[in-house]
């Protein structure tokens, strides 16, 4: 950085510095080693997916060994538990992967193993009819809406969050009302209008309310051109609001 004065460190210092890495790169090279092994003779153990946590913490990019831990999971562990085990263990794992997110906010494979650990939620502990036939996915699901609002909070536009959120909205048990949606973008863009991410998620919403593909219904015309006329009064060199505006003009017709 300019003006800060640079500290010359010695040659003991620089070699017991690279000695450091030496040992942790050694470190992460043998535990890939033996996970991979693993992975080749089919380990499916507990000790397997211990190990698997202790690499991914290491590096999350790693999607080889995402399958695997999901293999693991599916061959070995799932198959020996109950039901409520299952769920436990999904859980646990989403809040596990919770301190990867936020470390690695853009980390596809992250997120995709959140997706396959909610799609194998089982329902819930009741028999079909009752009132808790659900409750282990509901839980999960509408938790897992709250995390990505949290991410969004952080980084309104992380793109990987915004497209998370439209998944999780589409495959909730109980479905979120678009009027709810379209009040959370409308805080967003009030928030900053330069969230284009915010505003291609109304007009996804507002797209999904129309008769035809593409189109958005006459009724909420009025108050999206009231939306995006303050929004022009606030900074009408933004490029975000007249990139909806054209949208707007062609989806209303």
């Amino acid at each position: 950085m300019h003006g800060v004065k640079r500290i010359r460190q010695s040659a003991q210092v620089l070699e017991a510095k690279r000695l450091r890495e030496k040992a942790k790169l050694d470190d992460y090279l043998s535990l890939t080693q033996d996970v991979l092994s693993r992975k080749k003779s089919r380990d499916w153990s507990e000790e397997a997916l211990q190990l698997t946590s202790r690499l991914l913490q290491v590096n999350p990019e790693f999607y080889t060994i995402w399958n695997y831990r999901r293999n693991i999971f599916l061959n070995g562990i799932f198959p020996r538990s109950s039901l409520e085990e299952i769920n436990d263990l999904i859980t646990k794992d989403l809040s596990s992967t919770m301190t990867a997110l936020k470390a690695h906010p853009k980390v596809y494979w992250i997120w995709n193993h959140r997706r396959w650990c909610l799609e194998n939620t089982p329902n819930g502990p009741g028999a079909p009819g009752e009132a808790d036939a659900d409750s282990w996915r509901k839980t999960n699901w509408d938790r897992e809406l709250f995390v990505v609002e949290k991410l969004l909070d952080a980084d309104p536009r992380n793109f990987h969050a915004w497209n998370y959120r439209r998944y999780v909205l589409a495959s909730m048990p109980v479905p979120r009302s678009a009027k709810s949606e379209l009040a959370y973008t409308c805080r967003k863009i009030e928030a900053n209008i330069s969230n284009f991410s915010a505003w291609h998620q109304r007009s996804k919403v507002l797209t999904s309310l129309g008769e035809s593909s593409g189109s958005v219904p006459s009724q909420y015309l009025e108050e999206e051109f009231n939306l995006l006329r303050n929004a022009m009064y606030t900074d009408p060199s933004d490029q975000s609001v007249w990139i909806y505006h054209r949208w707007l003009m062609g989806a209303g017709k």
